[in-house]
């Protein structure tokens, strides 16, 4: 049986006893090189499915890919003999590599037997342990492979190619080979400009050459290139070796120096350099220093941890606070990228950071244990009795952080990550300080610094959106703000514009492989599959908020695995929790730039299928629950409207949700309108106009007019596209009752006579008869009350046979109006009465509060004052209950008139004033007209005749305006009389209530 070589570092190759070996098709050796990417361990079959078909898999994929292995498992045994290389381990293979070689795998060995070398002073040595393991790249790793996981793995390796670059510059720079080595780091720093690393070194080898000039002419065009295109300022190594070679430093021409730039010295100082134009954090600010404030010796350590999305300034926040503080941290400062979230690199585990620990609080090799524990152990005792600050930088998890702190409470931790980092054990108080984006206004001064304050105040509205396009996200602001530096034909304008196409607002805050996008792709990397999935799917929703239940219809599971799934997003701050109205509890949503991540994945890793079918469990659950609570708000059965299929939620779940169906209407207000209106752009009419008629109750009592009229016009303008005469037809009336709403009755009209005809054409009585009540309702206020009339008997006609008790009350109600207006007092009281008994048998307190508050109206135009104000009163609180504006403000009209009638003069004013804020709120200018009305009655009964003609004026100018010839008539006789002195009689609620009574 021989042995295998495998080379992936460059193009694949296998050997075996000297001889290559054929690997078949593209197929089989995008398989290999899956397996060799990740030597002894399993990789799915799911993954290599991907690599192998990445625009979609089809059917056989599966049962092509176990051919394809079955086709490598033959060639290894024709070619060595060998039968169990590749083993089957579910959920996918592994390919068992003892026993063979793989050029990665000696590539590392070479390279920690060189560091062990290097450590021990052998410098020859272990720079030709460096040589050894470069001359394994052969060219680009995997050369020609196209697959998307093996070109990120293939990046890894590249990247590790040039950090042995780097290792073998710094050996060769101890060995006095600067002459020779300036040359190949030239090359290396014109093609990657902005890596420190090299820079450095080629900086110590050209003054050690005798080329200062150069050197720091080098460091000029690398801090130049590093400001404009990633907004920062060079590292400490870069500005210390600068430092020092401005001083001509002694230290640079040592053999040992290392190309860091930082010459030994007994106390570590090894914080990153402030960021260039920091901007705000001043709550954060105080918030740290607070903890730094309540530090004590005799308690335990106290860890601060700085958490927020990827793109948020944490590191930022951390080395200004940091550098801010150092002076009071005598004894050092230790700092630690945990590399928590790193595509290029492992997570640096406890045992590597504290070797580095040690070394910089002078440990010497000799002493170094290899241990963890004993490592631990050692630095506690190093730090005892020390004041030493210790930042560690992009960590993961506590597990990372916990043996790197200190046993005493002098020094200071600092913790940044994107996760949570509490402490499960509760051995330590993790003091968390979240993250938030800039505010508008810190976002405008970082856009300021960085690009220049001429430019930014000279499109203030430009400068502003452009801040509201990047989130207000440092990261994204500081990549804006670097093109519009590198780029000063640009207008601001210019930016704002490319950023406004959402599928490409990503795209151009990525420059290169990096920025905004590679930011979230670390976080989403470390997600759960179901998780990930989730976060996915939530991305299709174009909604501003939303609550768990929308979570566990995306993926079809129970809303407890749901909340979990979503905490874990919030954990990874990938959402934000927003507080939530009693009607849905705790709500999520996404930063801008988040949301169109997840959707980008969506489009990427989910099938269109998939999406629909996400996206229509969600509309389905929006309606289900908008569905239920307008049955709860209107008390009483309603028949289901459209087509749409419903997401059945869980009976309790439900009951939770709507036990106050205002309250969970109000928290979901936002996210209904924009699912009505996303909805209606997608065609999906079945779904936009059920759901606007449901929410449409709610906008009525709310007052929410812009939002009544806004989903209904969509909803309409969708079944109208998609030839849904029925849907059409509802929301004409919807939309003519909102017209009736707001006293638009020419424009009612427009809307009721097309949606009468459309209830006709389809068959639908029930709508047919809702459609009259309205007609009714319009006649009624334009003072064309036999027509009126006419309308609401035919619609009651209708009603009763159908049985529908809601609206028979309804028109009951409207008729009753009617009727007193036309003088007849005591069928209206037989109406209103009637309507009063129904609605409360029926259970709707909302249809109940109008039947009582109407009962108070028609006993006023009987003139049973006194009767009148305890139905005033019923219906008030019964509109109170509900949340009811509207019905708040017509029950109050209506019980400031009867007392005003009945002598209560100071009431009445009262209870007036407080209908008119009402009225106000709502807009309703007819009703501001009637309490205007009511109000110059009170000042009449008071004698104050200019007070009374002032509110007169002002109700005839209202309804005058509004084409309400009936109550501009009775103004203007009240005006008549007021202004004539009432021919001499005395001023009487009777002879006031005499006047408003003349028709017009």
């Amino acid at each position: 049986m021989g042995q295998i070589l495998f080379r992936v570092l460059g193009p694949l190759e296998v050997e075996s006893d000297g001889r290559r070996v054929p690997l078949g098709g593209a197929r089989q050796r995008t398989i290999l090189s899956m397996l060799l990417l990740s030597p002894d361990r399993i990789v799915s079959v799911e993954n290599l499915v991907e690599a192998v078909w990445p625009a979609g898999a089809p059917a056989t994929a599966r049962n092509q890919v176990a051919i394809c292995v079955a086709g490598l498992r033959k060639l290894f045994r024709i070619s060595a003999g060998i039968t169990d290389l590749i083993r089957t381990e579910p959920p996918g293979y592994l390919l068992a590599l003892r026993g063979h070689e793989l050029d990665t795998v000696t590539a590392e060995r070479l390279a920690e037997a060189a560091r062990e070398a290097a450590r021990a002073g052998r410098t020859d040595e272990a720079n030709a342990l460096v040589e050894r393991a470069l001359e394994l790249w052969r060219g680009p790793v995997l050369d020609g492979m196209t697959a998307h996981r093996i070109k990120v793995a293939a990046g890894r390796l590249d990247e590790r190619r040039l950090e042995l670059l780097e290792e073998r510059a710094e050996l060769q720079l101890q060995l006095g080979q600067h002459r020779t080595l300036a040359g190949e780091l030239a090359a290396l720093v014109q093609e990657h400009p902005l890596r420190e690393q090299p820079r450095v070194q080629l900086m110590l080898a050209q003054y050690r050459s005798g080329r200062r000039a150069e050197a720091l002419a080098l460091f000029r065009e690398g801090r130049r290139l590093m400001v404009e295109e990633l907004g920062i300022e060079p590292g400490p190594a870069l500005q210390t070796l600068q430092h020092l070679i401005l001083q001509d430093s002694p230290e640079l021409s040592r053999p040992d120096h290392r190309a860091g730039g930082i010459p030994s010295a007994p106390l570590p100082a090894q914080l990153l350099a402030d960021v260039a134009a920091f901007t705000g954090r001043a709550t954060e600010l105080a918030r740290l220093d607070r903890i730094l404030e309540e530090d004590d010796a005799t308690r335990p350590l106290t860890v601060a941890a700085i958490t927020g999305v990827a793109g948020v300034g944490k590191t930022a926040l951390a080395m200004h606070w940091a550098n801010r503080v150092a002076v009071r941290f005598p004894d050092g400062q230790l700092f630690a990228d945990l590399r928590g979230y790193d595509e290029q690199h492992d997570p640096l585990g406890p045992s590597g950071a504290l070797d580095r620990f040690l070394r910089a609080l002078g440990v010497p090799d000799s002493r170094l244990p290899q241990d963890l524990d004993a490592q631990a152990a050692l630095y506690r005792s190093v730090l005892s009795g020390k004041r030493v600050l210790i930042v560690l930088d992009n960590v993961r998890s506590f597990a990372q952080v916990r043996p790197l702190l200190p046993g005493s409470g002098r020094c200071c931790v600092l913790v940044t990550s994107r996760d949570a980092v509490d402490d499960v054990t509760g051995d330590f108080a993790v003091q968390r300080v979240s993250l938030p984006t800039l505010s508008a206004e810190e976002a405008a001064v970082l856009l300021s610094r960085m690009a220049g304050a001429q430019r930014m105040a000279a499109e203030p509205e430009a400068a502003e959106r452009l801040g509201i396009l990047c989130d207000r996200l440092p990261l994204a602001l500081r990549i804006a703000a670097a093109r519009l530096v590198a780029k000063p034909h640009w207008s601001v304008r210019s930016l704002v514009d490319r950023l406004e196409d959402q599928r490409r607002r990503l795209d151009e805050l990525s420059p290169g492989c990096g920025g905004v996008r590679a930011g979230f792709a670390l976080s989403y990397r470390y997600l759960s599959p179901q998780t990930a999935q989730l976060y996915r799917r939530l991305g299709l929703l174009t909604t501003p908020d939303f609550a768990s239940w929308v979570g566990a219809g995306l993926l079809e599971t129970d809303l407890r695995q749901a909340e979990s799934l979503i905490e874990q997003l919030v954990d990874a701050q990938l959402l934000e929790v927003v507080p939530g109205g009693s009607g849905s509890g705790t709500r999520y949503r996404f930063q801008d730039l988040l949301r169109l991540y997840a959707w980008e994945r969506a489009q990427e890793e989910e099938t269109a299928s998939d999406r629909i079918g996400a996206l229509r469990r969600a509309y389905g659950g929006w309606l289900a629950l908008a569905e239920a609570a307008h049955r709860r708000l209107i008390g009483g059965p309603a028949p289901r409207l459209g087509s749409a299929p419903r997401t059945e939620l869980p009976g309790d779940l439900v009951g939770e949700l709507l036990k106050d169906p205002m309250a969970w209407f109000e928290s979901e207000r936002s996210a209904i309108v924009e699912v009505i209106g996303h909805a209606a752009r997608e065609g999906r009419a079945d779904v936009a106009w059920p759901l606007a008629m449901y929410a449409s109750a709610f906008f009525e009592t709310r007052n929410c007019l812009e939002d009544w009229g806004a989903t209904a016009e969509l909803a309409m303008a969708a079944a109208r596209s998609a030839g849904d005469l029925l849907g059409e037809a509802t929301m004409l009336r919807s939309l003519g009752s909102l017209a009736i709403y707001q006293r638009r009755y020419a424009e009612a009209e427009e809307r009721l006579v097309p949606a009468l005809r459309l209830f006709e054409r389809v068959g639908d009585e029930m709508g047919h008869a809702q459609a009259l009540r309205q007609l009714g309702l319009c006649a009624r206020f334009r003072g064309n009350l036999e027509q009126a009339g006419d309308y609401c008997r035919r619609s009651l006609a209708v009603l009763r046979e159908k049985g529908s008790v809601r609206d028979t009350v309804h028109v009951l109600g409207v008729l009753a109006q009617v009727e007193a207006e036309r003088g007849n007092p005591q069928q209206a009281i037989e109406l209103s009465s009637e309507a009063v008994v129904l609605s409360r048998d029926s259970g709707s307190r909302r249809a109940e509060a109008q039947s009582t508050f109407r009962l108070a109206e028609a006993l006023l135009r009987a003139d049973e004052s006194r009767q009148a104000i305890v139905p005033g009163w019923r219906a008030l609180a019964l509109s109170r209950s509900d949340g009811d504006l509207v019905g708040q403000t017509h029950a109050l009209r209506a019980l400031g008139e009867a007392q005003w009638r009945c002598g209560q003069l100071t009431e009445a004013e009262q209870t007036l004033r407080e209908a008119a804020e009402l009225a106000e709120q709502t807009a309703d200018r007819f009703l501001l007209g009637r309490l205007e009305t009511d109000l110059a009655c009170v000042a009449a009964l008071r004698g104050e005749v200019v007070a009374s003609v002032d509110y007169l004026e002002l109700a005839r100018a209202r309804f005058d305006a509004l084409g309400s010839r009936t109550w501009r008539a009775r103004t203007e006789r009240l005006l008549g009389a007021l202004r004539g002195g009432f021919g001499g009689a005395a001023v009487t609620a009777e002879r006031l209530t005499g006047l408003l009574r003349v028709p017009a």
